[in-house]
């Protein structure tokens, strides 16, 4: 299946399919043969969790404004006051996103698909 086929099924653009594919063969995810030999995954389901395909998610999810005011007496100090609160949270996520695989993931899609 190509990037662009992959991004008509998904919505994306086809270089964020490629950037995306790039990511997982980098991590040993998946193997990819070149030309139009296609991706295969190198390793069990059981292995890939949500957080080993996209840890940088969680500083998409939870981070404090990198820039407030140092003029403003909350903006000054909100870094200092949130950061073990979002400490706390980015664990907790990352302990979430590392106990979903894809095996659960496929598990919970064929389910859906025997209640159709």
């Amino acid at each position: 299946m190509t990037s662009e086929l992959l991004s008509l099924s998904t919505g994306c653009n086809p270089v964020t399919i490629r950037n995306i594919l790039s990511a997982l063969k980098k991590d040993g995810i998946i193997e990819v043969k070149s030309g139009t030999g296609g991706a295969t995954l190198a390793v069990p389901l059981s292995e890939i969790s949500l957080y080993r395909i996209d840890p940088a998610a969680i500083e998409k999810m939870i981070s404090i404004h990198g820039t407030p005011s140092p003029f403003c007496p909350v903006g000054r100090n909100i870094g200092t006051v949130l950061s073990q609160t979002y400490d706390t949270l980015k664990k907790d996520v990352i302990s979430s996103m590392e106990s979903v695989t894809m095996e659960k993931i496929i598990e919970d899609y064929r389910a859906l698909l025997i209640r159709q």
